[in-house]
């Protein structure tokens, strides 16, 4: 019997339902692209966290510039929160 792992992917469905890859080989195309999607919204994050910081240490930032770092900072932490999730379905028992 051959047994499949399923690996959830950094990114859902057309619905909004999660996708998940049915595969044994951590070097298959499309793993290796869901890591390079993950890295991505890691690094992508930072920069986002960076602005935001920049913006809240800016006395005068105005409310448009601080509910725009809060609404980029909201989705790369979901990002993030969705890489972490990904990885530890893959992290060793």
């Amino acid at each position: 019997m051959i047994e499949s792992s399923f690996r959830l992917l950094p990114w859902n469905s057309p619905e909004g339902r999660p996708c998940y890859l049915s595969t044994d080989d951590p070097d298959s195309r499309m793993s290796l692209l869901a890591d390079e999607v993950e890295a991505e919204l890691v690094v992508c994050g930072a920069a986002v966290l960076a602005g935001a910081e920049a913006v809240l240490a800016d006395p005068a930032a105005g409310e448009s510039a601080v509910r725009f770092a809060l609404t980029r900072t909201t989705e790369s932490l979901r990002d993030v929160l969705r890489v972490a999730e990904c990885r530890q379905g893959r992290a060793p028992a």
